[in-house]
């Protein structure tokens, strides 16, 4: 394996490391900060707003530093910031969490471009394969988040105020990592953005539909899988029982990862996604049917696979609407894309999961799995018509 590839999944799998531990804590924090249940995922909330936020921001550093700098700049913005959430935890200042949650959101952007940046890593017949290699680093988010949060939510006499620390050490091994990763130079980079205007690029069917996979994909997820812990613990089932669930989701999300690409390769990006939709649509099935441990379980399976399928195969077809010297500018607007959606159904999780419930929460997810299904469906019947060698992008 190229070893630059190998690096890069380390840190995308630190990075997960670091999400996945506030998806497991931040709305158990919040639930006990909140001044009202309803607010109890904000802190989750901050985080992908702070995303949506920084993708500009973090597309102009990439194009006037390169990667490498960006990269270890949004680290050492994690570590930082989680420092700060732990006193905020040990001093139960919740609107001080949340503020440092969304300053942590900048890595959160930085981090997401870690997948894009795979491709430049390989020669371009490889690039499917380096997209998902580099997402497959989750597994590592999978088994190491959930218990690191297990372990160190008693560190300190503040629940789960440890945990944050120990995300400090976790970006402090990935910018060691990431230090010694040589990127190429981007198109342009250190100069004025150059290339179409960005309204021309995202109004191209291909990148409509390949933003939407993403964004919808990931909003599903994110809005099932924060509000997983509450919804157990309403259930009366122990916290180890949702760090177990979490711990099988996550691994869903990436083990696919190792095949993944080939599929792609095999039977085309839209044939995959659409087996990733249905996944969804498996989820929400399973999770109307009970509320026992091994329905958690199953529908997050479900969900983490699915995850898979749409996000990984949206941004391997996503690269294929810009040019070279556009790759900032339009990446930045995928991710703006993904946080914007993901903050909206992170903070529709607190409200609907202390409110509705778990059921009404996956029958709200079905909508938005319907305006996919018509996005889907209108490229594939725009690309039969254009016939074979035509672009879909026209």
């Amino acid at each position: 394996m190229n070893p630059r590839l190998l690096l890069l999944t380390l840190c995308q799998g630190l990075l997960m490391v670091n999400n996945v531990t506030f998806i497991a804590i931040n709305g158990l924090v919040g639930l006990a900060l909140a001044p009202s249940g309803w607010l109890a995922t904000l802190p989750i909330t901050g985080y992908v707003a702070g995303g949506a936020l920084a993708t500009g921001l973090v597309a102009r550093h990439q194009r006037l530093w390169g990667r490498r700098r960006a990269f270890q700049l949004g680290l050492l913005v994690a570590m930082a910031s989680a420092a700060v959430c732990a006193v905020a935890a040990s001093t139960r200042n919740f609107w001080l969490l949340v503020a440092a949650t969304m300053v942590a959101g900048y890595y959160n952007a930085n981090g997401s471009l870690y997948r894009f940046a795979a491709v430049e890593l390989v020669t371009p017949a490889f690039k499917e394969r380096a997209i998902s290699w580099v997402l497959a680093g989750g597994i590592l988010g999978g088994v190491v988040g959930p218990n690191l949060a297990q372990w160190s939510r008693g560190l300190l006499e503040q629940p789960f105020a440890g945990a944050y620390l120990a995300l400090c050490a976790v970006a402090l091994l990935s910018l060691t990592l990431i230090s010694f990763i040589h990127f190429p130079p981007l198109p342009g980079q250190g100069q004025a953005a150059s290339g179409r205007p960005l309204g021309e690029i995202v109004r191209q069917p291909i990148f409509l539909v390949s933003t939407a996979a993403c964004a919808i994909g990931y909003g599903i997820m994110n809005l099932l899988m924060a509000a997983t812990p509450i919804a157990m613990q309403q259930c009366q089932h122990p916290f180890s029982a949702a760090a177990l669930v979490l711990e099988w989701h996550v691994l869903a999300m990436f083990v696919p990862s190792f095949f993944t690409g080939r599929l792609i390769k095999r039977f085309g990006a839209l044939p995959v996604m659409g087996v990733g939709l249905l996944l969804n649509l498996g989820c929400i099935l399973f999770a109307l049917h009970g509320n026992d441990v091994m329905h958690f379980l199953g529908a997050l399976i479900a969900l983490g696979v699915g995850w898979n399928f749409l996000f990984i195969g949206g941004t391997t077809m996503a690269t294929e609407a810009w040019r070279p010297e556009e790759r900032t500018r339009a990446q930045a607007a995928v991710d703006f894309c993904v946080y914007f959606t993901m903050t909206l159904t992170s903070f529709a999780s607190g409200a609907l999961v202390t409110t509705g419930g778990w059921t009404a929460m996956n029958l709200g997810a079905l909508l938005p799995l319907a305006l996919l299904a018509a996005a889907l469906g209108w490229l594939a019947l725009r690309r039969r018509r254009a016939g074979p060698g035509h672009s879909a992008s026209a």
